[in-house]
């Protein structure tokens, strides 16, 4: 069964290989230049799946996806994690001297702002999808101006590698998640690993509490992040991620949290990837 499957950016981005290597090659692609337009995707039912960046090893935590999953009620179905290889391309016959601006996403220039160091003379400019750069500069043939991509990228669009490998830790790796309108039906047997959200009343010990009690229940915290809550100001949500071996360990944790925190949200259950 063919799957459609939104990403952001396009053919030859990283959340393109993601949907590659999770689903196979036999899917169709809903190609979105936002991350709010690939959660509409999701919502309108044009897509059946999303890939989402959420961390990246050098970067950090995309803190405004949090928000998109918890205000969307959209929901992680599994995770994939991909190690980044960012290279520097132009149009053939240019070296790096001859480069006046280097066009990318954000997060590409961020973990790649070490090499740049070494050129002042480049101009670094955001841009929406680092694919998308890519294709542009061979579609309006644009000298002195690179991307950072994928060697995919490179390959589709016929543009050289002036630098290969500009990441500037070389062990870059990104988190993806998998995202669906409705809850998972993964069965017991399929999940190890849960993401949630909560919020606690604002006083003295309240998360520690809610750490104990995860530690006493045999669950293991991997990832916390705290996001304001908008509408009350100086008061956070933390999303986690736990894995567990034990599914009545982590159904036992979850009645406890529901009782302490004010407010509980599964946003996912699925398979640690990372023990695949």
């Amino acid at each position: 069964m063919s799957h459609t499957i939104a990403i952001q950016g396009i053919l030859g981005s990283n959340h393109h290989k993601v949907a590659q290597l999770y689903f196979g090659n036999e899917i169709q692609l809903d190609e979105c230049l936002s991350f709010d337009a690939l959660v509409d995707s999701l919502i309108h039912e044009k897509s059946n799946y999303a890939i989402m960046a959420l961390e990246n090893t050098i970067a950090g935590s995309i803190i405004p996806n949090y928000a998109l999953i918890d205000e969307h009620n959209i929901h992680i179905n599994g995770e994939y994690y991909l190690n980044i290889h960012h290279h520097l391309m132009a149009l053939p016959n240019q070296t790096i001297q001859d480069i006046t601006e280097v066009c990318s996403h954000p997060m590409a220039l961020l973990q790649c702002k070490e090499f740049f160091k070494q050129y002042p003379h480049i101009k670094l400019v955001e841009d929406v999808d680092t694919a998308a750069v890519a294709r542009r500069i061979q579609e309006q043939q644009q000298k002195g101006i690179a991307a950072i991509a994928t060697k995919t990228a490179a390959e589709l669009f016929e543009l050289q590698v002036l630098s290969a490998e500009i990441q500037t830790i070389k062990t870059n790796a990104t988190r993806f998640v998998i995202l669906q309108k409705q809850p998972p039906t993964n069965g017991i047997d399929q999940i190890d690993k849960a993401s949630l959200r909560f919020v606690l009343d604002h006083k003295r010990g309240s998360l520690a509490t809610i750490l104990n009690v995860m530690s006493d229940c045999k669950l293991n915290l991997t990832k916390i992040q705290s996001l304001p809550i908008i509408e009350t100001p100086w008061k956070y949500a933390f999303f986690v991620d736990v894995t567990f071996e034990a599914y009545e360990d982590y159904k036992k944790a979850i009645s406890i949290l529901e009782i302490m925190s004010t407010s509980l949200k599964i946003l996912g259950t699925y398979k640690n990837q990372r023990n695949a």
